[in-house]
């Protein structure tokens, strides 16, 4: 594999007149970090040695940078995309991605041959590319649910692994797609997701991939990702099924003029089906502030797996394959090419007039932000295990930083993903550190935080019904106005350990949609809101949603 170099912002050799002001920002970052130049290149390993109980010794987490990323894009190696690996990768390291995840459909073209073609050409964007870490994956057909990111480390077995996973486990390609209550496949299919994840933990364990993850993609878009279907795979594998998008791709669907009357934020524009499980209520198939229902509803699908004192991570990404107001369009085949022949589209042809699309570049829009202590392939994959995971929409905020701390304690404490044991009562401080955007976004609008909410749940166990969605002890605690604020700043917010384990997690937005929660303004007096058909700019809702912090308080 070609040398890897530091994104520009995090190498000393490029000079700081040389970034731009968002650049500039995240190098300030780095270096409070301690974690410039070799330090960062050539730092320790990502994730500190855990203990038996998953608690990390001492209860302190190390300092961290965060890299920017997106773990779903689409290239002409998808049968329904169409931009090469090489416009992919150069809209990445203009909207400033650190690493990017391509993820191609499950297909008989793409099983057979187009996997290998494909990772040629992803050595040969790694070589173009070397300040961008850019790893190969699929997007995996769940049998029986809807669709997987999964992605590997580079390495000689990178290529076999996902081959050999998508023809042995691919519910499209195995007709293993039913999944509703009344078919007689549900049980096999479901059984054979499970039966894929601890396949892929194996591969892990036994060395033959350094690494491996998985994360379910827009799982609310068809209703067809029942609760416990979602935790089956969780505990399958919880080191290698990690999470789910807490927003989904095509975030442009919804541009007012573009796309039509009824178009939704998300695609997310479906009813109900048979397929779909039967206990979601009709508003889990509509996106909140762009994000989707099972995230957004403080109380809802996520918090009760969070509840249950397991993490569960949550991340956002473009799944780019046509993007809004592009002028591009798919090339033509050859008399008698298909992609089932070739693996592969054409390559496309600018026309000079818009094309239809849903989506943003990577990078432009959804940000998905990891936590590491080095640079490199694997340091990503360990800072998404760990949960070192925060997300916003539209460049929001340039950094932000967690740390939870005992007040009896002058250490960093830990962070987002983190585990802190503490006694009955015990005054803790939760530290967030917020550096606002330093720059217009891409829109050419300069974002602006106005307010911070502290979302709060009672940890209980593991919950008796594998289907339930809510989480009736998870609430916002607190909301912060930090409207006008600029820079960085620090909120200190007390909270005090009663008697039961907890967890603690962020949220914030522009402040320009917002309304009761799903579940009732007790819950969350002023969370996201859907947005009328056809009329969702994305650019005017932005939010950040940060993973948990968790409490493990004695006794409990």
């Amino acid at each position: 594999m070609t040398e890897q170099q530091l994104p520009t912002w995090a190498d000393p050799s490029v000079s700081r007149a040389a970034l731009d002001p968002q650049g500039v920002s995240r190098r300030g970052l780095l270096r409070r970090a301690g974690l410039f130049g070799a330090a960062f290149a050539l730092g320790p390993a990502a994730v500190p040695a855990r203990a038996a109980d998953g608690r990390r010794p001492g209860g302190e987490d190390p300092r961290l940078a965060y890299l920017v990323g997106d773990h779903h894009i689409h290239s002409v190696y998808s049968h329904d995309a169409k931009y090469t690996f090489s416009q992919l990768a150069a809209a990445g390291a203009k909207y400033g991605l650190d690493w990017m995840v391509f993820t191609e459909h499950s297909n008989f073209g793409h099983a057979d041959f187009g996997a290998a073609l494909e990772h040629k050409e992803i050595l040969k964007a790694r070589a173009e590319n070397p300040r961008q870490l850019i790893f190969q994956g699929l997007e995996w057909y769940i049998p029986a649910a809807e669709h997987c990111t999964v992605f590997t480390a580079p390495g000689p077995h990178e290529v076999d692994v996902l081959t050999r996973f998508e023809s042995a486990y691919d519910g499209k390609l195995l007709a293993y797609d039913k999944g509703g209550p009344a078919d007689a496949d549900t049980a096999r299919n479901e059984a054979h997701a499970v039966k894929a994840i601890k396949w892929l933990d194996r591969q892990r364990r036994s060395g033959y991939v350094d690494d491996v993850l998985v994360l379910a993609n827009h799982p609310m878009r068809l209703g067809i990702d029942s609760p416990h279907e979602m935790r089956n795979w969780r505990d399958a594998a919880p080191e290698i099924m990690i999470g789910m998008e807490g927003a989904p791709g095509a975030q442009g669907a919804a541009i007012p003029g573009w796309r039509g009357a009824n178009s939704i934020r998300g695609e997310y524009e479906n009813k109900p089906s048979a397929q779909s499980w039967p206990g979601y209520p009709a508003d889990a198939y509509l996106t909140y502030g762009g994000f989707d229902w099972a995230t957004a509803t403080v109380g809802g699908l996520w918090d009760s797996m969070l509840a249950e004192g397991r993490l569960f991570s949550v991340t956002t990404n473009s799944d780019a394959h046509r993007i809004v107001f592009d002028t591009w369009k798919n090339g033509d085949w050859q008399p008698g090419q298909t992609f089932d022949s070739t693996g592969r589209l054409p390559d496309p042809v600018n026309t000079d007039t818009p094309q239809p699309g849903s989506d943003f570049w990577p990078g432009q829009f959804s940000r998905t932000h990891v936590g590491v202590t080095r640079y490199g392939y694997r340091a990503v994959m360990a800072g998404l295990r760990a949960g070192r995971v925060w997300l916003d929409h539209g460049h929001l905020l340039d950094g932000l930083e967690v740390r939870l701390t005992r007040d009896r304690d002058r250490g960093r404490g830990v962070t987002l993903g983190g585990r802190l044991r503490v006694r009955k009562g015990e005054k803790l401080t939760l530290n967030v550190t917020v550096t606002t955007a330093s720059r217009p976004n891409p829109q050419g609008i300069l974002p602006e935080l106005a307010h911070v909410d502290i979302i709060r749940g009672a940890v209980r166990g593991p919950v008796a019904d594998r289907d339930t969605w809510k989480a009736p002890d998870t609430r916002v605690v607190r909301t912060q106005d930090v409207s006008g604020r600029t820079g960085t700043y620090t909120l200190r917010i007390p909270l005090t350990a009663g008697e039961e384990s907890f967890y603690v997690r962020l949220r914030g937005s522009d402040g320009k949609r917002n309304g009761t929660g799903y579940l009732g303004a007790s819950v969350d007096p002023h969370g996201p809101v859907p947005h009328a058909p056809g009329d969702g700019d994305p650019w005017a809702d932005t939010w950040f949603y940060s993973n948990p912090v968790f409490v493990d308080v004695e006794g409990a």
